[in-house]
């Protein structure tokens, strides 16, 4: 299979992952992996995608767990030589009516959302083959709450240059957090948004390296908010269906060869989005 074209989907057993697993069974023109934590889970999944008529394969992926980073790039490695498309997907929130203290909550869910997502991008970024496609997924929360950061705050997410400062200004939120004084930092009051601030301050600088990179061309990628959407995620509040939610990192999955436009933006409903 060395040569083969190969997408990969984090979190792709349930909601908006799933549905961008079967859209790129449907019009992408390689092996589609479903990835999932839950090794069940996940393959009752590809089955239920075969039923369809699909031909998704599973590869079992933790987003927390380095040895199951390390396993699945070792796969794509041996057995594909590269990798062509990347959704990074998996990702969790905590309910409203959760009484977890902040403090965990923001570890929590910047461990899961940010430095997973970034731990995932560390071992399979040297993978991308020329032409390859990343897409983040992010969420208008992070427009939000990059709003709703202070002025000093703000400006240190907008100026950021390379990926050490952006996880620099993540453990700055985490720690502060940690001891009730995010907000004298001036961070929001949300584990979430600001995980999610992380991924698009992320993506946008993740592009910048790899189009730097001359011995691959072509390598673009961008973060995008799915819009709201029923899933167990927004305990099935959303108004998007999980297809209408998935329609977006899709276009930004299968851009064109040397695509002029989306490149290292973030995208909301296909449309280039302000982060600013």
């Amino acid at each position: 299979m060395a040569g083969k074209k190969i997408a990969i989907v984090t979190g792709g057993n349930k909601g908006i992952g799933f549905a961008i697993v079967r859209g790129l069974c449907q019009k992408y023109d390689g092996d589609v992996y479903l990835t999932a934590r839950d090794e069940a889970r996940g393959s009752t999944a590809v089955e239920e995608l075969k039923k369809e008529g699909l031909s998704p394969k599973f590869h079992q992926l933790d987003i927390d767990d380095q040895s199951s980073i390390n396993k699945l790039r070792d796969f794509v490695k041996d057995n594909y030589g590269g990798l062509d498309v990347l959704v990074n997907n998996a990702g969790i929130a905590y309910k409203m009516a959760s009484t977890a203290p902040f403090s965990e909550q923001a570890e929590v869910t910047c461990k899961t959302n940010f430095w997973g997502t970034l731990n995932v991008c560390n071992a399979l970024f040297p993978l991308l083959r020329s032409h390859a496609r990343v897409v983040n997924v992010s969420s208008m929360v992070s427009q939000m709450s990059l709003g709703k950061c202070s002025d000093d705050a703000k400006l240190r997410v907008l100026s950021v240059k390379n990926v050490e400062e952006i996880e620099a200004f993540m453990t700055d939120f985490v720690e502060s957090a940690k001891v009730g004084k995010h907000k004298d930092k001036g961070w929001p009051d949300s584990s979430y948004g600001m995980s999610k601030v992380g991924v698009t301050a992320l993506s946008l600088i993740q592009h910048k390296n790899l189009e730097a990179d001359k011995s691959r061309e072509d390598i673009v990628v961008n973060a995008c908010c799915p819009g709201y959407v029923s899933t167990d995620m927004t305990s099935h509040k959303g108004h998007k269906k999980v297809e209408e939610g998935a329609d977006t990192p899709l276009y930004l999955a299968l851009l064109p060869p040397n695509v002029e436009s989306p490149r290292g933006c973030f995208v909301s409903e296909r449309k280039i989005g302000k982060w600013e």
